[in-house]
């Protein structure tokens, strides 16, 4: 029941190659477009990758900067985690980097609140549900007396997930009015909830219920691997994007960056043509988009041929959540050496987490062995559109010195701002429209985190996954064997009690 779950390729697929040469284009070069080249290009396909920016990545790119003084340093666009059940994408990973020696995992990420609040993850089983009845007992903010006001019933909603039924019954509920049903005591809720909610860039009063759920099983319920994870020990240009794609230039992907596709076209045949701006065109047997939210509604809407208005209305109704911004600062000074890695934070205003990059970035360490100081992440999610720039920095700057004190009298030699709103909404009641890896068309296939799976994922590993499901849709039209796509159990330990606990209304 706690194992990983496999999902085998396509069964009527038996060829490990087209009999006939093909083309592929794959159409966005981060992670999802990435995997999808990947495996397209592993079995023989001849694949084009297209990407808008000057490098690979997405929203995980890396790229080179400088420092004032001409140090040069490889900034991206943020702290990423990579949790142990990210199966899919550290099969991709392995590919390049076989004993994935570019992963060093955290021993903790405690979460601060107000008031010197604390909370951490450290030394829970790896067991599910086992892991979190510990973290419930342990934890400082509940009491038994806590426990029994708590609306149980509602919380079992977290063990009976089903992709169907949970969905079913929750998506059409906010992720604030879930949680708020549980009837928490507001510190308890703030400490074990609010931060886990906060990291997926939505809003908790704009997000589905439905989603929140399936996050808790992807990440905690129905997780066999445990609590903590690992992240990169070197910056994400030299441990990710520069060995992947060498990798994929191995098998002779032709990867062109700074280049914007404009829109598709159905040809006469059984192919495509993708037109690139500002003129030219690519022609393909198969095209895999794999683009940002905004960027797949304006290439589908200049395309000709894409004509079913259902998955055409899918695709307009997608979203994007609230801002989100990774402020890099780099001390002349140290922060205290027991600070943690990396930081949750918890009801203390727009600041979700701290990293000190010295601490697991081999880059960042060298820098702070040459100077003496301290290089710090501050991001804050689901960032108010009202705010202006001004404002963030000086909130989360505020936080920062209340956090970490030492931190008051340090001096920010250098820095980097980023204001960034392209991460998907999952708005509720948007799951039944959301658009799949499968399109109406033959030979176009969607991936991101912004489609609709079949199974448990989010995040990086979301993106991975579908770009692997994307390659092995198109795969199977040529009776091509695809990839092994791995996930957590796909239910919950009493997902069978589901549909009576929480029937599902219509109208």
């Amino acid at each position: 029941m706690f194992k990983p779950q496999m999902i085998p390729p396509m069964t009527e697929a038996t060829r490990s190659r087209p009999d006939q040469p093909k083309t592929a284009v794959v159409v966005g070069g981060g992670l999802a477009g990435a995997a999808a080249a990947t495996i397209l290009a592993e079995r023989g396909v001849s694949v084009v990758l297209l990407e808008r920016e000057p490098v690979l990545g997405g929203r995980v790119s890396g790229w080179t900067d400088r420092l004032d003084d001409g140090e040069p340093f490889e900034m991206e666009r943020g702290f990423h985690a990579f949790f142990r059940q990210y199966y899919n994408l550290r099969g991709l990973l392995r590919r390049f980097d076989p004993a994935l020696q570019r992963l060093t995992p955290l021993t903790d990420y405690p979460i601060l609140g107000p008031g010197g609040a604390i909370e951490t993850f450290r030394g829970l089983s790896r067991l599910p549900i086992v892991n979190v009845a510990q973290l419930v007992w342990r934890t400082s903010y509940l009491k038994i007396v806590d426990l029994w006001r708590a609306d149980v019933r509602q919380a079992t909603a977290m063990l009976t997930y089903d992709r169907n039924h949970t969905y079913g019954r929750f998506d059409r509920q906010t992720a604030s009015a879930y949680l708020d049903s549980l009837r928490f005591p507001p510190q308890a809720r703030r400490m074990l909830f609010d931060v886990f909610s906060h990291s997926f860039f939505n809003p908790e009063a704009e997000m589905s219920a439905g989603e929140l759920l399936m996050m808790f099983h992807f990440y905690f319920i129905g997780n066999p691997e445990g609590l903590i994870f690992d992240v990169l020990n070197e910056s994400f240009s030299d441990a990710l994007w520069r060995p992947w794609q060498r990798y994929l230039e191995r098998y002779q992907v032709a990867i062109h960056t700074r280049t914007e596709v404009d829109g598709l076209e159905r040809t006469n045949g059984d192919g495509w043509r993708v037109n690139i701006k500002p003129g030219g065109n690519i022609a393909g047997d198969a095209v895999v988009l794999a683009v940002n939210v905004p960027a797949l509604r304006e290439i589908v809407g200049r395309s000709v041929g894409l004509n079913d208005e259902p998955w055409q209305a899918g695709v307009r109704d997608l979203a994007l959540t609230y801002p989100f911004t990774v402020w890099r600062i780099w001390l002349d000074r140290n922060v205290r050496p027991d600070r943690a890695p990396f930081v949750g934070t918890a009801g203390l205003g727009l600041i979700d987490n701290i990293s000190v990059y010295e601490l697991f970035e081999g880059e960042s360490r060298r820098h702070f062995l040459r100077t003496g100081g301290s290089v710090l992440e501050l991001h804050a999610y689901a960032v108010p559109p009202q705010l202006d720039e001004t404002a963030i920095r000086t909130e989360l700057l505020n936080r920062l010195h209340e956090l970490y004190p030492e931190t008051r009298e340090a001096k920010i030699v250098e820095e980097r701002f980023m204001l960034r709103q392209d991460c998907p909404a999952f708005a509720p009641g948007s799951d039944y429209t959301r658009p799949t890896v499968e399109t109406p068309f033959p030979g176009l296939a969607l991936c991101g985190d912004f489609v609709r799976l079949p199974l448990p994922s989010a995040l990086m590993e979301k993106a991975a996954t579908s770009g692997i499901m994307a390659a092995n849709h198109l795969l199977n039209r040529w009776h091509v064997r695809g990839e092994e796509i791995w996930s957590v159990p796909h239910q919950g330990v009493l997902s069978s009690l589901g549909p009576k606990l929480f029937p599902v209304t219509t109208g």
